[in-house]
């Protein structure tokens, strides 16, 4: 069975099948502020939809992160850190990458397991 959570025309926010949770590219809605507080939107944003799919940030087995400036990149993670479970920070990549709109300033997307009990 194939679950699919905020679906739109274009995607979806996160697919559901196999015992696995893909999120899609997540960006912040207030593109005023800056790299800390985007990230936080972010992050914030996977968490709920981890939560809507029956899972948690403790259960990420990869992320994949874009930022416009690579120059953020201390930034970003001083958020990051503060946001991943202890002993579980999943594998990632970081990478600078053009983003649909020039005020983003991150974009995280991740893959996370559901729980098996």
């Amino acid at each position: 069975m194939i679950r699919r959570i905020g679906t739109g025309p274009r995607l979806s926010a996160a697919t559901v099948h196999g015992g696995l949770v893909y999120v899609s590219g997540r960006v912040p809605d207030d593109l005023s502020v800056g790299v800390v507080d985007q990230t936080r939107q972010v992050l914030a944003k996977i968490d709920a939809i981890l939560a809507e799919a029956g899972t948690d940030k403790s259960r990420i087995l990869s992320a994949m992160v874009w930022l416009p400036a690579i120059g953020d990149f201390a930034a970003f993670n001083t958020v990051w850190d503060a946001w991943v479970a202890p002993g579980a920070a999943p594998a990632r990549a970081c990478v600078e990458s053009r983003l649909a709109d020039p005020a983003i300033k991150v974009e995280v997307g991740c893959i996370a397991a559901l729980p098996t009990d």
